[in-house]
């Protein structure tokens, strides 16, 4: 077993994808992308991001999604369940997260990596959040806003993640990679 290959929690998002990059300069190789879908198995539970997309993702970047269908109620026992099988298939020691800062993930990361038997990773963890997306700009990585919350309204949605994308988003008071 490769003590340096991962399993990472795969949003979709930035923040997962930028997580991979952190890791992957650390010298650990991505085996996997591991995705919960919502119930009917059609979009991401984080970010409702339909599976052909996940899977476009996945190939791209020319490593297996793994993506099942979960409710909440039994999110997390699905979730560990499977950490344990790519554990075993694919031969992974860790977990790598794109969590920033919120404390209940990490700490419900470290539950279900400890429960698999993984060690998990979290790259990007206590990041300045407006640094951090500024950083992934200027690195070259390409993303698309594709959902909004209320506040943000969908004036952004379909806007690249540029400079002027992130100066517009501080303008309107809500910089950060949530």
């Amino acid at each position: 077993m490769d003590a340096r290959r991962f399993v990472a929690s795969w949003s979709g998002g930035k923040d997962s994808c930028y997580a991979v990059l952190q890791a992957r300069r650390r010298g650990l190789e991505p085996a996997v992308l591991l995705n919960v879908l919502n119930e009917e198995g059609r979009i991401s539970r984080s970010h409702g991001i339909p599976r052909p997309v996940l899977e476009q993702q996945a190939r791209a970047m020319g490593v297996p999604l793994v993506a099942f269908p979960s409710s909440w109620s039994e999110y997390e026992s699905r979730f560990v369940g499977a950490l344990e099988q790519v554990r075993l298939e694919h031969g992974v020691t860790h977990a790598v997260f794109g969590d920033i800062d919120f404390e209940p993930h990490r700490e419900w990361e470290e539950k279900v990596c400890a429960r698999a038997g993984l060690e998990p990773v979290l790259p990007l963890w206590k990041e300045d959040r407006a640094a951090l997306v500024r950083r992934m700009v200027a690195e070259g990585l390409e993303a698309v806003i594709v959902s909004c919350n209320p506040q943000l309204g969908p004036g952004f949605l379909g806007r690249a993640l540029t400079a002027q994308t992130v100066a517009d988003l501080e303008a309107a008071g809500l910089c950060g990679t949530s």
